[in-house]
C-alpha cells in the first residue's frame, strides 16, 4: 500500500505542515507545551520516506527515552503500513552503543566489551579508591561517580579536566584517570562513556566519520533543549556540512541544568547551523486559554528565550484558583478538601495531580488524603515514610523503643558503616536462631562470651551503647529531639552528604520534614491511656499508614515533583508551596540563570493542567525546625490579575498582610465550624503546653483539629476531641 502524501498532512495545522514539509537544510521546530511535537517528528519522517523518497536507511532519529523511541517507531510503521527495520531510532545512549558495537576495533574496544550500570560503576570506583589508598569517608564514591560522569558529559577525559591547583581537584582527577585506565584495560564502558567514546570514534577516525555522514542524510532530534555538551557535539559532528538536521524542542521547558542540559544549545541553534528555518508551534491542544495565558504571563519574564505565545482553540475556561493558606497544614487541608469535593462530583482521582518543588512537601499532603481515604500514589517515587533516609531514622528509633526489633536492628547495625561486616551479622543471626532470641540479645551474649573478633566486638559494643544512650538522653525529651539526636549521633547526615548533591539535598530536606512531623505530633488520650509513649504512638501510626494497601487497584491522585511532571498532563492540577525561597528555590534567588530555570519549571507546572489549575501558598511554614513568615512566589504575581480567582489571600500587593478579622466568604465558610466554640485568633490554654493562639483549623466534628502556636513549645496540631483546650 502506497501512502498518499495528502494523508500525511491531513490532520496537521498550518505551522505543523510547514515544519513537516520544510525544504530548508536545517530546521528548528520550537514546539510549545501540548503543541504536537511528537506528531511533527513522526509526520516529518513519513513525509521524507513517502514524499521525498528518502530511504529509511538514511534517517537517524534521536529521542531521550526508550519509551519515546518505541512510540515513534510504532507510529511511523502504522502510518507507512510497513516495517522500518533499517532506520535508526533510539536514545543517544542507544545510538552510541550501536556505533561502538559495529566499530569495536576502531573504537579501541574488545568485541565482548562490557556495559557498566550505575551500581557496577560505583563498585569499581570503590575498588579504585582502595587501589589509591584513599579513605571513602573523605572521598565518597558517589561524589566521585558524579564528578566522573559530569566530566564525560562535558566531553572531557581526565587529562583534559582543568587543574585548579588545589588538592581536592587534583585527587578527583587522579581517581578519574585511574578509573579510566582500569576500564580501558578491562574493556568496560559506563553509560557516560558510551557517548564520549562514540564521539571520539567519529572525531578520530575519518573513515568511520565519512561512512556515517554519507549514510545519515537526515538527522532528527527530539527534546533538543535537554541536550548536554557531548550530545550536542555528537550531532554537530555527525551532520557535517551536508546533512540535514531538524531538531524539536522548547527553550521554555529546559529544566535539567543540574543534569548537564544546556538551554544555550537550542537558543544558539540558528548560529551553529547555517541556513536554519525556524518554525513555531504555538497552538496548544491540551489546555484552556486561561491556563495558557497564565503560563505565557509567567514565562514572558524570562530574558533568555526565543519567544512564543501559546494559544488554544478551546474555551476560555475557569480562572486559576489561588489559595493563601495560614500554614502548611491549612494548605494541605485545602487541597484535601477540594479534591474530596471534586471526587464527589464527576472527577476521577486519575485526573488529578498535586505538584510540588521539594519531595519533603508530600508528607502533609499524604496525611490530608489518607484522612479522607482518598487513594493516591507518589509518581516515580516513594511515600514519605517509605523513603530510605526516613526508614533509617525510624529504624534507629524503633530500636530505642524496642530492643528486640530485629528488622530495625539489621537495617541500621552498619548504616552508616561502623566496621560490622556481613560475616559478623551472619554470626549474630545464626546465634539468635539457635538460642531463639532477638538479634539484640544475641549480640550482647556474643560480646560477653568473647565469641567475636576484637574489632567486631568493639564496633558492636559501640553500637549497643549508642542505642542505650539515645534512650537515656531522650527519656524526658520531646519526640523531635530524639529524631534530631539520632540524625546527629549516628552521622546519618554526613552519610547522605556523600551522595550526589541533588540527591543529598532531597534526603536532608526529608529529614527536616521528619523532625517537623515529630514536633507537631500529639499523642491521643486513648494511646496515652494504653501506656504508649509518644514514640511508640508515632511509630504505630506510621506503620498503619504504610500498611494501607487497600487503594492499590483504585484510581489514584498523583503526587509528584514539578520536575517529574514534565511530559505529563492532567485535567486538574494543584501546584502547592508557591512561596519565595521554596519556589523559586532559595538556591536560585541570587543566580540569574538558576532563577530563569525556576521560572521555566513554573511554566512546565502550569501547562500540565488541562481544565482546572489551583495554586497555593502559605503565609507561614515550618522549615528546618523554625516557623518562617513567607511571601507569595513572584511567579504568582507574574500571572495577570484578571486570570486569578482569589480563594483566599491577595498575591498582588508587594507585602502580604494576614488578618484573622478580614476573610473572604470562602474563608469564613472554611473556618466557621458548626457546634464548635473555637475560631482562629482565640487564645487557649492546654494542660501540658500552656497558653497559645489558634492559627488554623481543619476538619469537623470528631475530626476537628486546630493548629495552636504555644508561647513555650511552639506549634502543635491538636485533635479538639482529646485536647481539652480552655478558651481564655
Amino acid at each position: 500500500m502506497t501512502l498518499n502524501t495528502e494523508d500525511i498532512l491531513k490532520n496537521l495545522n498550518e505551522n505543523q505542515t510547514e515544519a513537516v514539509t520544510t525544504e530548508a537544510q536545517h530546521a528548528l521546530v520550537l514546539a510549545g507545551a501540548g503543541s504536537g511535537k511528537t506528531r511533527v517528528l513522526v509526520h516529518r519522517i513519513a513525509w521524507l520516506i513517502a514524499a521525498e523518497y528518502v530511504s529509511p536507511y538514511s534517517i537517524l532519529a534521536v529521542t531521550f527515552t526508550n519509551k519515546a523511541a518505541a512510540e515513534m517507531r510504532n507510529r511511523i510503521a502504522f502510518m507507512l503500513q510497513r516495517e522500518i527495520r533499517d532506520m535508526w531510532i533510539g536514545t543517544f545512549h542507544g545510538i552510541a552503543l550501536k556505533l561502538l558495537q559495529i566499530n569495536t576495533e576502531a573504537a579501541g574496544l574488545p568485541k565482548n566489551f562490557q556495559i557498566l550500570d550505575s551500581d557496577d560503576q560505583y563498585r569499581l570506583i570503590r575498588r579504585c579508591l582502595a587501589d589509591l589508598e584513599l579513605d571513602e569517608k573523605q572521598w565518597p564514591p558517589r561524589t566521585i561517580q558524579a564528578f566522573i560522569n559530569d566530566q564525560k558529559n562535558d566531553g572531557l577525559r581526565a587529562h583534559e579536566v582543568e587543574d585548579f591547583g588545589d588538592h581536592n581537584n587534583q585527587t578527583l582527577i587522579k581517581v578519574f584517570g585511574h578509573y579510566d585506565d582500569h576500564c580501558q584495560r578491562a574493556g568496560l564502558v559506563d553509560f557516560a562513556e558510551m557517548l564520549l567514546r562514540a564521539h571520539e570514534l567519529l572525531l578520530n577516525d575519518q573513515a568511520v566519520l565519512q561512512k556515517y555522514r554519507q549514510r545519515f542524510s537526515h538527522i532528527l532530534v527530539d527534546e533538543f533543549q535537554d541536550t548536554n555538551a557531548i550530545q550536542s557535539a555528537f550531532i554537530q559532528l555527525l551532520a557535517g556540512a551536508q546533512n540535514k538536521v531538524l531538531v524539536v524542542g522548547d527553550d521554555d521547558q529546559s529544566i535539567y541544568a543540574w543534569r548537564g542540559a544546556r538551554v544555550d544549545h537550542i537558543l544558539d541553534f540558528q548560529n551553529l547551523y547555517a541556513n536554519t528555518a525556524l518554525y513555531k508551534l504555538e497552538q496548544n491542544y491540551r489546555s484552556t486559554q486561561t491556563i495558557l495565558d497564565a503560563a505565557n504571563g509567567v514565562i514572558a519574564n524570562n530574558k533568555k528565550r526565543l519567544g512564543k505565545n501559546l494559544w488554544s482553540a478551546q474555551e476560555k475556561g475557569d480562572p486559576v484558583g489561588v489559595y493563601g493558606a495560614h500554614s502548611e497544614f491549612d494548605e494541605a487541608f485545602f487541597v484535601g478538601e477540594k479534591i474530596e469535593s471534586l471526587l464527589a462530583e464527576t472527577t476521577s482521582a486519575d485526573d488529578i495531580a498535586i505538584l510540588y518543588r521539594s519531595n519533603a512537601q508530600s508528607r502533609l499532603l499524604e496525611e490530608a488524603l489518607l484522612k479522607r481515604s482518598i487513594p493516591y500514589q507518589i509518581y516515580g517515587g516513594l511515600r514519605f515514610f517509605e523513603r530510605l533516609e526516613i526508614k533509617d531514622v525510624l529504624a534507629y528509633s524503633r530500636l530505642v523503643n524496642n530492643r528486640h526489633d530485629d528488622i530495625g536492628f539489621e537495617r541500621v547495625i552498619n548504616t552508616p558503616t561502623r566496621g560490622i561486616g556481613l560475616k559478623t551479622v551472619n554470626l549474630i543471626r545464626n546465634y539468635a536462631q539457635m538460642q531463639q532470641s532477638s538479634l539484640w540479645q544475641a549480640a550482647q551474649t556474643l560480646i560477653q562470651e568473647k565469641k567475636l573478633t576484637q574489632r567486631a566486638a568493639t564496633s558492636l559494643a559501640a553500637f549497643i551503647n549508642l542505642i542505650d544512650e539515645l534512650e537515656s538522653n531522650n527519656q524526658d525529651q520531646p519526640l523531635e529531639q530524639l529524631f534530631s539526636d539520632v540524625i546527629e549521633r549516628t552521622a546519618l547526615k554526613d552519610h547522605y552528604l556523600k551522595e550526589p548533591p541533588e540527591k543529598a539535598q532531597t534526603r536532608l530536606e526529608n529529614l527536616d520534614e521528619l523532625i517537623n512531623a515529630a514536633e507537631t505530633f500529639v499523642i491521643s488520650e486513648e494511646d496515652a491511656a494504653l501506656g504508649l509513649t509518644p514514640l511508640a504512638a508515632f511509630l504505630a501510626q506510621v506503620s498503619l499508614d504504610a500498611g494501607d494497601t487497600s487503594q492499590v487497584n483504585e484510581p489514584h491522585v498523583q503526587l509528584m515533583t514539578l520536575h517529574s511532571a514534565k511530559g505529563l498532563e492532567f485535567p486538574v492540577v494543584f501546584i502547592v508551596g508557591m512561596e519565595q525561597g521554596l519556589f523559586p528555590h532559595q538556591n536560585s534567588m541570587e543566580d540569574f540563570n538558576k532563577l530563569q530555570e525556576e521560572r521555566r519549571l513554573a511554566y512546565v507546572g502550569i501547562t500540565r493542567a488541562e481544565k482546572q489549575l489551583f495554586m497555593s501558598y502559605a503565609t507561614s511554614r515550618r522549615m528546618r525546625g523554625k516557623i518562617n513568615a513567607c511571601q507569595p512566589s513572584q511567579f504568582l504575581r507574574e500571572i495577570p490579575k484578571e486570570l486569578i480567582q482569589q480563594i483566599r489571600g491577595n498575591i498582588h500587593p508587594t507585602q502580604y498582610v494576614s488578618s484573622p478579622q478580614t476573610r473572604t466568604p470562602y474563608q469564613s465558610q472554611r473556618q466557621t465550624v458548626p457546634d464548635s466554640p473555637y475560631q482562629i485568633g482565640q487564645t487557649v490554654r492546654h494542660n501540658s503546653f500552656g497558653e497559645g493562639v489558634i492559627t488554623d483549623m481543619s476538619g469537623k466534628g470528631d475530626y476537628l483539629q486546630v493548629l495552636v502556636q504555644f508561647n513555650d513549645v511552639g506549634p502543635k496540631v491538636l485533635a479538639v476531641k482529646f485536647a481539652k483546650l480552655e478558651i481564655l
